[in-house]
């Protein structure tokens, strides 16, 4: 039997400590004041509880491939040391892109779906499973975004981002970096468009893809 976080142990991730700031500024910039996000790879649960406080106006469905996370996430949002329970942060749900349909209630939408640093360490068939199924459940006006490293034509690779590369494929020979191009035209065949590039900390972007404008 797998082992799974004992309820109420939380996970601890100091890159997601790292990230989730910077990562806030984005989003408080290109999100409405209110709306109903979807979080693709929720890891240990950090950013959905610090995206949650930090956007009060925002409901959250976080979920997760390892069900064995799924404790640790529930744990980051139940309130602890003087702070109060996520109410607007749903029970986490295992979700694995590859699956269809994706565990979610019929016809449901979102206005923002998060996919962080998940593009790199999944098969390579799993974005075009992200660009489909978020297709499948953006709101109209909705946007996915996507954290994580690229490799770009046009940019020089840091010396950082080659040395993860590296030790992935070593790892796993099916993940790695992957080509921001390649990831556009995968969500070009779902429907949607890329909106904005934006540089991030340490050598990685924040995607922001909408549905293709006719």
């Amino acid at each position: 039997m797998p082992s799974v976080t004992p309820p109420g142990e939380r996970l601890s991730s100091a890159a997601a400590e790292r990230n989730a700031p910077p990562m806030l500024e984005v989003l408080r910039r290109v999100l409405p004041a209110r709306g109903r996000a979807l979080e693709i790879a929720s890891g240990s649960g950090q950013h959905v509880a610090f995206f949650a406080r930090h956007l009060p106006g925002w409901t959250w469905q976080p979920t997760d491939f390892d069900a064995a996370n799924l404790p640790s996430i529930a744990a980051w949002c139940d309130g602890r040391d003087g702070e109060a329970p996520l109410a607007q942060v749903a029970p986490p749900l295992r979700l694995d892109v590859l699956e269809t349909p994706w565990p979610l209630a019929p016809g449901a939408r979102f206005d923002a779906i998060l996919c962080t640093n998940m593009l790199h360490i999944a098969p390579w068939a799993a974005c075009a499973a992200l660009m489909r199924g978020a297709a499948a459940h953006l709101a109209d006006d909705g946007l996915l975004v996507t954290y994580g490293p690229y490799l770009e034509d046009a940019v020089p690779t840091a010396p950082s981002n080659l040395e993860f590369d590296a030790w992935l494929r070593r790892r796993d020979p099916a993940s790695g970096l992957r080509r921001r191009d390649a990831v556009e035209r995968e969500a070009a065949a779902a429907g949607l468009a890329l909106r904005e590039r934006v540089e991030m900390p340490a050598n990685n972007l924040m995607l922001l893809f909408e549905r293709a404008r006719p």
